[in-house]
């Protein structure tokens, strides 16, 4: 039998994994359905393994999400930062370590830290990175590792790895709908997931909020010259007065998309603290993972998202600049 380079790295990890008995799981900041649904995933396999593990995140959990066997115990680090330090770190859906966030201030100064993502701009910041840049999600490579793990998997499991996929590849419409998330997806449903329960609660239900924000949203939708992008903007304010948290902003960035003959979709979310978040996604013509990278952020080809330290009226031209030539170029 031929061992893969991927064989190869899921082994690494799953040595990284029994070469200890302690462990600080992270996922990226604002975590979307693959994060948490990967942090949910290490998790059950640290615990099946007989490993102890602290989970947490900068920001809140979306609270859709919270059904997922385990992310009851993923901890606010805003609201409750643990008073210790950790040696051993498994990172799972962080492109960078920046995503991280400030919970690397809970990193030992030798801490070792596998790296579980599928990001095509991961940098390989880990002591052991397993990296897929052609897995529909991190879940996918989580699957993997619990397959060569040789660890059965159960209900609470496999619901959480069919979430992360159902929500990365847009309800298993998105190019990265590859044979084999299909493939894993049927065993997934095999072991009794409800996939219809799950994609009436993760894709089709809409808070008031959400519904505001797209009323406001649209309003606000402008396009370049030539209709090619287009983009709508959320302020502070916005939020505020709606009563709106991070999570209804989800999806909205597609309706500036979804418009027959635009390329790119924007959206700009200002912050309190004078930050610009410009989410990015691509009808395919235009690498907005290259754009992203621009300003220091990143992700995929078709999604992905930067930060800029500037207001509003400076952010927003500054990245449709960027994605006209990338059009052009």
């Amino acid at each position: 039998m031929i061992i893969s380079e991927y064989d190869n790295r899921l082994q690494d990890a799953l040595s990284f994994i029994n070469g200890g008995d302690d462990y600080l799981v992270v996922s990226h900041v604002q975590p979307d359905g693959d994060a948490v649904s990967s942090t949910a995933a290490v998790f059950w396999l640290l615990s099946k393994l007989g490993k102890r593990a602290v989970l947490i995140n900068e920001s809140p959990i979306p609270q859709k999400f919270a059904f997922l066997a385990g992310a009851e115990t993923i901890v606010h680090y805003r609201e409750q930062p643990p008073q210790r330090k950790f040696k051993r770190i498994i990172a799972v859906d962080c492109a960078d370590f920046r995503r991280i966030g400030d919970v690397a201030a809970l990193f030992e100064e030798q801490y070792e830290l596998l790296n579980i993502d599928h990001h095509p701009t991961n940098d390989r910041y880990g002591t052991v990175n397993v990296v897929r840049p052609d897995a529909a999600a991190t879940v996918e490579i989580l699957y993997d590792l619990i397959q060569h793990a040789a660890v059965p998997l159960d209900l609470e499991a496999a619901t959480a790895i069919y979430t992360g996929l159902l929500t990365d590849t847009g309800g298993f419409r998105y190019s990265n709908t590859s044979p084999q998330v299909m493939e894993v997806a049927a065993n997934l449903l095999a072991l009794g997931v409800s996939g219809h329960q799950l994609a009436d609660h993760l894709l089709e239900r809409m808070t008031v909020a959400q519904l505001k924000l797209l009323r406001l949203g649209l309003n606000r939708l402008q396009f370049s010259g030539d209709n090619k992008i287009c983009w709508l903007y959320i302020e502070p304010a916005d939020m505020k007065e709606i009563g709106a948290v991070p999570e209804d902003l989800e999806g909205l960035v597609n309706y500036a998309l979804n418009i027959e003959g635009v390329e790119v979709g924007i959206l700009f979310k200002a912050t309190d603290n004078g930050e610009v978040k410009a989410s990015l996604r691509s009808a395919g013509k235009a690498d907005v993972a290259a754009i992203a990278q621009l300003f220091g952020g990143g992700g995929h080809t078709r999604a992905s998202g930067c930060r800029l330290a500037a207001p509003l009226a400076e952010a927003m031209p500054k990245v449709v600049e960027a994605v006209g030539k990338a059009l052009t170029s």
